[in-house]
């Protein structure tokens, strides 16, 4: 590992407000704050917003900045990644705004039932080839489902049009309200402030040249969930790995 890796570590071990919990602890321990995140952390009675697979943390704190009545925690397993995020909320004093280190599978050792009141999934792998690991698969949907409050809201928001596609197909199988959805979100007339925060990866898909996609649904309860047994088309520039994806990117 990096020295500068373990630097970020060392550095984000003394923020209070992120959270890394090896799973053999969790285990062990399990995690004091689960139920209890408005209570014990945030101290109020907000709702709470999940950003899974946060990255650079850029959702969770410009959401964090645009909304102070509502608490924001973003999610990732790379810490590294996640120490921009997590040093700018500290050093901006946002007490709306926590970090959590885990893998997303875990997610239900972390949230009770309920506690959790909308989740934002920003440009999440699509995992053409291991449905399994798509994070709008039914799998994912039932762990959400565990977590979130009865009328709980899912945010989709992607350069794939693969998973947007897919997404929308599987809301559509399990009857999910679908409060807006686009294909094209910076040309829809869409004036929603939320939806102008930008990742680092989204400016990279912008600069060349595609569409970003945006789904927002109400995440119902469910007996049982339905994959949608239809063919996509793969995403044709999916097949370069990220260094490959982003050198083009930078060479525009």
């Amino acid at each position: 590992m990096g020295k500068n890796k373990l630097a970020k570590f060392d550095d984000m071990a003394g923020y209070p407000h992120v959270f890394q919990y090896p799973f053999a602890t969790l285990q062990e321990k399990g995690f004091e704050l689960k139920g209890k995140w408005k209570t014990k952390f945030f101290k109020n009675n907000h709702p709470v917003v999940l950003e899974l697979g946060c990255g650079k943390g850029e959702y969770t704190v410009g959401l964090g900045k645009l909304f102070p009545e509502k608490n924001f925690i973003g999610v990732d397993i790379k810490g590294a990644r996640m120490w921009s995020g997590a040093k700018e909320s500290y050093e901006n004093q946002m007490p709306n705004v926590a970090f959590l280190r885990t893998s997303i599978e875990l997610i239900t050792h972390f949230f009770a039932a309920g506690e959790v009141d909308e989740i934002w999934l920003t440009f999440p792998d699509p995992q053409m080839k291991k449905v399994n690991k798509r994070l709008t698969s039914t799998r994912f949907i039932n762990m959400y489902r565990e977590i979130l409050s009865e009328q709980g809201i899912i945010h989709l928001k992607t350069d794939s049009k693969f998973m947007y596609t897919y997404t929308l197909e599987m809301t559509k199988a399990n009857k999910y309200p679908i409060l807006f959805h686009t294909d094209d979100l910076y040309h829809s007339g869409s004036t929603d402030e939320i939806l102008s925060i930008k990742t680092y990866y989204e400016q990279q898909w912008l600069d060349r040249g595609l569409t970003i996609k945006y789904i927002q649904f109400i995440c119902e309860e469910r007996k049982t969930l339905i994959e949608p047994d239809v063919e996509i088309e793969l995403d044709p520039y999916r097949s370069f790995n990220r260094s490959k994806r982003s050198a083009l990117a930078s060479s525009k």
